[in-house]
C-alpha cells in the first residue's frame, strides 16, 4: 500500500469528503459571475475588505501549477501589490488530486492559525512533491513546525466540521464557476496567459493598474 493511499485511509470521511470535492469541479459549468464576491472562509492578506481591488486565486497545495506560480510569480506579486496593500488579496481552497491529501494540508493550515495559514500553505508547495509522496511525514513536519503536535494534526484532519467547512467551500468554487487552478480574478474578471502554470506578473498588474486607476 502506497504511503498516499495509508493516509488517505487515516480518515474514510476525508477520503469520501475529498472524492465528492473533486466530482463537484468536474461538473462545474463555465460561468465565472460570483468568483470576486467575498465567500465563507476566504483567507486574506494585504488590504482590508472593500479595497478597492480585490484579487481572488483558487488553488491547491497539490496542483504543480500552483506551485509553479507561486515559484515563479509569487514573491513579485507580493511585493508589488500585497505588502503594499495596493489590493487585497484572497485565497479560496479548490482541492485537486490527490484530493484527500489536499483536503488535509488545508486542514493543517486552518488548525495552524489565520497567522500562520500561508506559511503552512506556502511550504506545502514548495515541497509538494514529498507532500504527494509521503503526506503523513510531511504533514507531521510542517505541522510541528508551526506548532501543532502530532496528536493536533491527526484531530485537524478528522475534524468533521472542518470537513464539512470544506464541502461548502468547494461548492462555492463550483456556483462560480470555477473548475481550473490556479484561477485568478481581480475584482471579479478572471486573468488567463495562454500557455501558462498561471496569470503572469504582466497580466496581473495590466488588470490591477486598470483597476486601481478607475474613478
Amino acid at each position: 500500500m502506497s504511503a498516499t493511499t495509508r493516509y488517505a485511509a487515516m480518515s474514510r470521511r476525508a477520503a469520501m469528503t475529498a472524492a465528492a470535492l473533486t466530482a463537484m469541479v468536474a461538473l462545474a459549468g463555465c460561468n465565472s459571475g460570483g468568483a470576486g464576491a467575498a465567500a465563507e472562509g476566504d483567507m486574506a492578506m494585504g488590504a482590508p475588505e472593500g479595497a478597492k481591488v480585490t484579487v481572488v486565486e483558487y488553488a491547491s497545495v497539490t496542483c504543480p501549477h500552483c506551485a509553479a506560480w507561486q515559484d515563479n510569480t509569487w514573491e513579485a506579486f507580493k511585493t508589488a501589490y500585497v505588502d503594499t496593500n495596493k489590493v487585497r488579496y484572497v485565497f479560496r481552497e479548490l482541492p485537486t488530486p490527490p484530493a484527500p491529501v489536499a483536503v488535509a494540508g488545508f486542514a493543517v493550515a486552518r488548525c495552524a492559525g489565520e497567522d500562520r495559514y500561508f506559511q503552512v500553505v506556502h511550504e506545502l508547495m514548495s515541497d509538494q512533491r514529498a507532500f504527494v509522496s509521503d503526506p503523513r511525514t510531511t504533514l507531521m513536519r510542517v505541522g510541528n513546525g508551526v506548532g501543532l503536535s502530532e496528536q493536533e494534526v491527526q484531530a485537524c484532519i478528522t475534524d468533521e466540521a472542518a470537513l464539512k467547512a470544506a464541502d461548502d467551500r468547494a461548492q462555492a468554487a463550483t456556483k462560480a464557476g470555477v473548475t481550473t487552478t490556479p484561477a485568478f480574478f481581480v475584482n471579479g474578471t478572471q486573468v488567463i496567459t495562454p500557455g501558462g502554470e498561471g496569470p503572469s506578473m504582466e497580466d496581473l498588474s495590466k488588470a490591477i493598474e486598470a483597476e486601481l486607476a478607475k474613478g
